[in-house]
């Protein structure tokens, strides 16, 4: 009977982890963690079986209080989700050469190179494969190398965090300046020029630097977008599951160069968010170091990195399959306090009387 750790049970992506677990491994102990007791991942009937409220993954008490979860649960494996603590625990291993227990994250170059959109920027500056970005603060807003470089209308988003954190297509100087005003607590963003095309979204999963496997989305549409002013809020409430080996290929692309600045193969799980320009060529908005909030969904059409992760740690890579595209037209939908559902195509619409 397994016994695996979950870290930041209170987001999306965590919870949605846990449940695949649960139907993967229906006797397996789970046990959550996180530094908010109102994590709603505390407070789900039937998702976890321990529960343990822990301090920020920077803390000093961090460490000595997780190896004692760890050491008391007698914990067999963990999936560690935030990305403050997939960098110190990736930091942890870079000193020790060992995890305070079996995980599967990537080498701690491609977390600090990665989870800064600003820092990805930079790696990235010399190639075609990033929008033209600037970096800004709030007290160096460099107005003149926005106008300069990019122009209106432009993209900005807060640096570190989820993709809709401090987003908005600014029209004008005066937009800018009033959105940092407003936003003057975020410590730095990233102003890009404006894509027009599809948001896209790639998980891949490697091994030792290679690629095992990777599936894309297309996301259509997001929850609560209404209510942002950017109308994207970082979660997708209408998905669909696509095919498209280009999209497969540049995301390859783009790994084989980073994996080259770094001098480090890739390892673990990534996660690309990707915008069409106008004439339709990809370009990365970011790179996640971790599973993205689809990885639930994706599990339930025949891509399951979750499974695969535990495979990983029990040493029994083998086992992983190779992935061949999905089997049908297959779309997903999400909204607040439901879980997310898989529908093919051609069923969405077939039980709905239209009226109009």
């Amino acid at each position: 009977m397994d016994k695996i750790l979950i870290t930041g049970i209170g987001g999306p992506t965590p919870r949605s982890i846990a449940l695949r677990l649960r139907q993967l491994y229906p006797d397996a102990i789970l046990i959550g963690t996180d530094i908010n007791e109102r994590a709603i991942g505390f407070h789900l009937d039937g998702l976890l079986d321990k529960k343990y409220l822990v301090p920020r993954a920077d803390s000093e008490n961090y460490w000595s209080i997780m190896k004692k979860i760890i050491a008391d649960e007698q914990v067999d494996y963990a999936f560690i989700q935030p990305e403050l603590e997939v960098l110190k625990w990736g930091e942890y291993f870079k000193e020790h050469n060992e995890y305070i227990c079996p995980t599967f994250i990537p080498p701690v170059e491609y977390t600090k190179s990665l989870m800064d959109k600003a820092n990805m920027a930079a790696l990235l500056k010399d190639t075609d494969f990033i929008p033209i970005t600037v970096e800004i603060t709030p007290s160096a807003p460099n107005y003149e190398q926005v106008e300069a470089e990019i122009g209106y209308p432009c993209w900005i988003r807060a640096a570190v965090g989820s993709g809709g954190l401090g987003s908005l297509k600014i029209h004008s100087r005066h937009e800018l300046e009033a959105w940092l005003f407003i936003h003057k607590n975020v410590e730095k963003f990233t102003v890009s020029e404006f894509l027009t095309g599809r948001h896209l979204a790639n998980e891949m999963l490697y091994i030792n630097g290679e690629c095992i496997k990777n599936a894309g989305l297309h996301c259509v549409n997001y929850v609560m977008a209404d209510i942002a002013p950017s109308k994207v809020t970082g979660n997708t409430s209408y998905g669909k599951f696509i095919n498209e080996q280009e999209l497969l290929d540049f995301c390859e692309e783009v790994m084989s160069v980073i994996a080259d600045k770094l001098q480090v193969p890739p390892h673990a799980v990534y996660s690309f968010d990707l915008k069409e320009d106008d004439k339709g060529r990809l370009k990365v908005t970011e790179i996640n170091i971790r599973h993205m909030a689809y990885t639930g969904v994706m599990a339930q059409v025949g891509f399951d990195l979750i499974e695969d992760s535990v495979k990983y740690i029990k040493g029994q890579t083998e086992l992983i399959e190779k992935f061949n595209g999905y089997d049908h037209d297959y779309l997903f939908l999400r909204d607040v306090d439901i879980e997310p559902m898989v529908r093919k195509k051609p069923d969405l619409l077939r039980k709905i009387k239209n009226l109009g």
